[in-house]
């Protein structure tokens, strides 16, 4: 359940205001120590339930506390110990959610998430979501952040690391035409005239759908794996043909579509509703906002914070159990997986703390 925006909050939140001010170059700032120092202000007078609880207060002091020198652990060892701490001062800073948030069962027990198949090839490792354990903090922060879970049907590492913008170009192993990774939403692009359609350019379509030769029913297949996208209204056509998209070729090859939603069947909206209207079929992820595929059969793509869940968990588990195959896994002259993970958990112990205060943002403050 989320509590109610910054908008819409009392005098008694000024500190949040006042985050709520900073937070745009805070986020964006080149040191993830100021993302460090934003959270670390935050605990004098905690946001959200844990402002007026005192068990809550505790939990959010003491879990960011550890959250951050676990996370400044990280950075300062090698491959082959960090998902071991990051993922635990990920467990930790989800606690200070918890603690903050407006969750009735917020305390936080266990991980509700399971990795099998430690022995397979890295991208054949699986993740369960465990939903007898509701009070799992997998669960509970899912529950929170609206994202689903998957059940006992095990998601393949490959797949859940697909979900990861900062994986868009970096494939732990590439499906080829199967592959589906976040589409970025150009929200500034919206029309400041009231009209019908929310019109926004979608980006990060692969390399093989900007050809030219793609026809509708090719995207319409691609899209069908994104719930938020796929039940659009039209998109930018090529010479005026209604079934050829007139993708726009990035220098990295990935490409861009105009795509146009109805958004109130035919009515104008002003642009905040059309904004409004697509913030609710995306998610936020570090000032941007995405389409996310879903997975299994899920209406909903992962809150961007538990796909990071899911996946330090797994590498972490293979680290701490399966230490010899880990090994194996990041050794940079034996295996070709190793550079993309060395990768990832560089900027893990940068990007999950951002991803924590903008949680934080969105759904305590």
């Amino acid at each position: 359940m989320r509590t109610k925006s910054l908008a819409t909050r009392g005098k008694g939140d000024r500190d949040g205001t006042r985050l709520a001010l900073r937070y745009s170059s805070i986020m964006h700032s080149d040191s993830v120590a100021t993302v460090w120092d934003a959270l670390r202000a935050t605990r004098w007078s905690p946001p959200g339930s844990a402002s007026s609880d005192q068990a809550r207060r505790g939990t959010y002091v003491s879990a960011l506390e550890q959250a951050e020198q676990l996370f400044r652990a990280a950075a300062g060892v090698g491959t082959a110990a960090r998902p071991l701490l990051a993922f635990y001062g990920l467990s930790q800073a989800g606690r200070a959610i918890s603690a903050a948030s407006s969750l009735l069962e917020w305390e936080l027990k266990g991980h509700g998430v399971k990795t099998i198949d430690l022995a397979a090839d890295l991208p054949s490792v699986r993740i369960k979501s465990d939903p007898a354990s509701s009070a799992g903090s997998f669960a509970r922060l899912s529950t929170l952040l609206d994202s689903p879970l998957w059940g006992n049907s095990p998601i393949a590492l490959n797949e859940l690391w697909d979900l990861l913008p900062e994986n868009d170009c970096v494939p732990l192993l590439d499906r080829g035409q199967n592959r589906r990774t976040p589409l970025w939403i150009g929200t500034d692009s919206l029309w400041i005239e009231s009209h019908p359609l929310a019109v926004v350019p979608v980006v990060g379509f692969p390399a093989w759908l900007v050809d030219g030769k793609t026809e509708k029913s090719t995207l319409d297949d691609y899209l069908a794996a994104y719930p938020g996208a796929r039940d659009y209204h039209s998109f930018r056509n090529l010479q005026g043909n209604p079934n050829l998209p007139a993708f726009t070729a990035h220098k990295d090859g990935r490409g861009e579509l105009q795509m146009n939603w109805l958004v109130r069947g035919g009515e104008s909206v002003d642009r905040v509703e059309s904004w409004e209207w697509l913030t609710s079929k995306s998610r936020l992820c570090l000032g941007t906002w995405y389409f996310f595929p879903a997975i299994g059969q899920n209406p909903l793509g992962l809150h961007p914070l538990m796909a990071w869940w899911a996946i330090l968990h797994a590498l972490s588990m293979l680290a701490r159990y399966q230490p010899g195959e880990w090994a194996s896994h990041i050794d940079v002259n034996r295996s070709s997986y190793a550079m993309s993970v060395e990768r990832l958990l560089r900027r893990a112990v940068d990007v999950v703390p951002r991803l924590v205060l903008e949680t934080l943002h969105q759904f305590a403050l």
